[in-house]
């Protein structure tokens, strides 16, 4: 059993399709609210962070208006190869114009957003410091730049059919998450926290937040997604907290076998996070 990455494409590709149907169309449809007109010679310009293989701009730019430009930044250089932008129409189904800058966050110019429409990024928060999501911010604030994140993970997770007890259940949970916000090579992760601590930094600055609940249900058309999720979570769980791997084998036995008779239902909670000027 191995942790799954997060950032291979093959994951990224799987997750799509429950990301997509997660994520907050009424936020979309109000960050759209916000946008200021746009023309052909003026673009609305969108910098996606931690772009990943764009599945945030594929799944976004059809819900604004336009024309769009898109900056998508990430510090892979690796996982941008596999960027497929090429059908991407804004909501009056003009192609949008896309930028790539290889960019860790730690680099990011604190004038990166000026002249903006929006920033956004999709799975991101949870996996940053708090002193990457502050500086994210900060670049934020200082240019005016609504900012929409969604599908950060908030460290619920319900499995049907349910366990009596479930101690070894939400034992699991528990260590899921702290692993989530381990020190990995000088990094602590936010993990759940992440959408707390990000819509506090904007409330600080005056600025207005939402947030809305965005879970992942999956059922009997997700197998191989809950399979590789399934297996992620226990192995993060048993590599925080090692003492759980014996039990945690045999819970991992009883949930593959109720995913092979199409019995299991997950839910995996996340968040998304709107933020704009009060």
């Amino acid at each position: 059993m191995t942790t799954i990455s997060t950032a291979t494409a093959g994951w990224l590709a799987l997750r799509a399709p429950a990301d997509d149907d997660a994520r907050s169309a009424d936020l979309a449809h109000e960050l759209g609210r916000l946008l200021a007109p746009a023309s052909e010679a003026s673009p609305l310009v969108l910098h996606d962070l931690g772009a990943g293989t764009g599945s945030m701009t594929r799944w976004l730019a059809p819900r604004l208006p336009g024309p769009q430009r898109w900056v998508l930044r990430d510090g892979d250089a690796d996982i941008v190869e596999h960027l497929d932008l090429r059908t991407v129409v804004d909501a009056a189904g003009r192609a949008v114009v896309t930028d790539v800058v290889v960019e860790h966050l730690a680099s990011l110019p604190l004038d990166a957003f000026a002249g903006a429409a929006a920033v956004t990024a999709s799975a991101l928060l949870d996996v940053i410091t708090e002193a990457e999501a502050a500086h994210v911010v900060a670049a934020c604030v200082a240019a005016g730049t609504p900012a929409l994140f969604s599908l950060s993970v908030s460290g619920s997770v319900r499995l049907r059919p349910a366990e009596r007890p479930d101690d070894l259940e939400r034992a699991v949970e528990s260590a899921f998450n702290d692993h989530q916000r381990r020190d990995a090579s000088g990094r602590r992760m936010l993990g759940p926290d992440a959408v707390a601590m990000v819509g506090a930094r904007f409330a600080g600055a005056g600025w207005r937040v939402r947030t809305v609940a965005t879970p992942w249900r999956l059922a009997r058309g997700d197998t191989a997604l809950i399979g590789e999720w399934l297996d992620g979570w226990i192995g993060a769980a048993v590599e925080q907290r090692p003492e759980l791997a014996h039990a945690a084998a045999e819970y991992r036995r009883r949930r593959l076998a109720q995913l092979a008779a199409g019995r299991l239902h997950v839910t995996v909670s996340h968040e998304d996070l709107l933020a704009w000027p009060g």
